[in-house]
């Protein structure tokens, strides 16, 4: 069967029991990859190094021979490998999608080898670049987007949850990107992605779900920072441009919501978490936080932080810097996720 070249649309529009077989270095898939993608690499970070130093430093035929010689060494493994993926994934037809960093020498050697066994290979040509350079093109476009908007601890990620389950377009931002948003937010130590790929992993979602013609995205509103990674400036432009859904939920049954999620830390770890936030929260309220916390009145504690955490909300997404932003107001008196989220998307609230 002959190796078919396709584009990035036709690459990406395979059904996704065709696994993308990722021929980079284990190194460049760890930093960044086409979401779904498996870690199929021709050479290893230490072989890609050497061929690397030797094409700077010798020559281009030089390189080649050392790829050659380690490419030959693995080639029965590498098919064994892909054998034993498709038994395990139990997937039938014996078709692959390939791509390295350009479409160039790593994965139209691996098209061949995985050709001549006998699999049906769709080699991505411009490789992961062009994907890439699609990814940033996403962000360019202007979705119909719902911020769902409200103080924290008010499960506004509960709520979205729901709307998902309800049928409603979501996009779990905090999800994504490893982190719920706050210094409190990665008491788990939960991996962020890095910055590619969660940009790789956010335009992933755009596409999917703004595929339904005029259907509405729910996103939460976030700041343009999460942990370590940042929202793309264009997107995060077009969530400020968005109109506003506030869910106002009372400040105690909002703090029973972050006790009941929350106060299960470490105090070591709770302690850590207030020290981030010691200049902005201010040198007596950190005093009080961290002494109520150590005398066991996690009720106090967590006041203190929530008291804070309303007047930066007030004041990174409220302000009237942004303009004349329309603002909707829910008022809820639960954090039930359930609840909200059929009345988010109640004809009443929405009328």
């Amino acid at each position: 069967m002959p190796i078919s070249k396709v584009t990035i649309e036709e690459f990406l529009k395979f059904d996704k029991n065709i696994p993308i077989l990722d021929a980079r270095s284990p190194a460049e898939h760890a930093h960044a990859h086409i979401p779904g993608a498996v870690s199929f690499p021709i050479f290893s970070d230490e072989e890609r190094a050497r061929i690397g130093t030797a094409y700077k430093q010798e020559s281009r035929e030089k390189a080649i021979k050392i790829g050659l010689d380690a490419f030959g060494k693995k080639m029965l493994s590498m098919v064994e490998t892909l054998d034993a993926y498709f038994t395990e994934h139990k997937i039938s037809s014996k078709e692959v999608r390939v791509h390295c960093w350009r479409g160039g020498m790593r994965s139209a050697t691996v098209a061949w080898l995985l050709d001549l066994y006998g699999y049906k290979v769709y080699l991505l040509t411009g490789g992961y670049k062009v994907y890439r350079n699609r990814v940033l093109q996403q962000f360019e476009k202007n979705y119909r987007l719902k911020i769902l908007g409200g103080y924290t601890g008010g499960n506004k990620t509960g709520a979205l949850q729901e709307l998902k389950k309800m049928g409603e377009a979501v996009i779990d931002l905090e999800g994504l990107a490893g982190h719920k948003g706050s210094a409190f937010g990665n008491l788990d130590s939960i991996p962020q992605p890095g910055q590619e790929h969660f940009e790789n992993l956010l335009a992933f979602e755009l596409e999917k779900e703004s595929s339904i013609p005029h259907k509405m995205i729910w996103v939460e509103g976030e700041s343009q920072r999460i942990g370590l990674v940042n929202i793309p400036k264009s997107f995060f432009i077009n969530m400020r441009n968005s109109t506003l859904l506030f869910l106002d939920i009372p400040f105690e049954q909002r703090l029973d919501h972050i006790l009941s999620g929350y106060g299960k830390y470490e105090k070591e770890h709770l302690i850590g978490a207030i020290l981030r936030i010691k200049k902005r929260l201010g040198g007596l309220e950190t005093k009080n936080a961290i002494n109520a916390l150590l005398e066991d009145n996690v009720r106090e504690c967590f006041a203190i932080l929530l008291h804070y955490y309303d007047k930066l909300y007030l004041k990174s997404t409220l302000n009237k810097t942004e303009g004349e932003r329309e603002i909707t107001y829910l008022n809820s008196a639960s954090t039930d996720a359930k609840l909200n989220a059929t009345k988010l998307v109640s004809d009443e609230f929405n009328r």
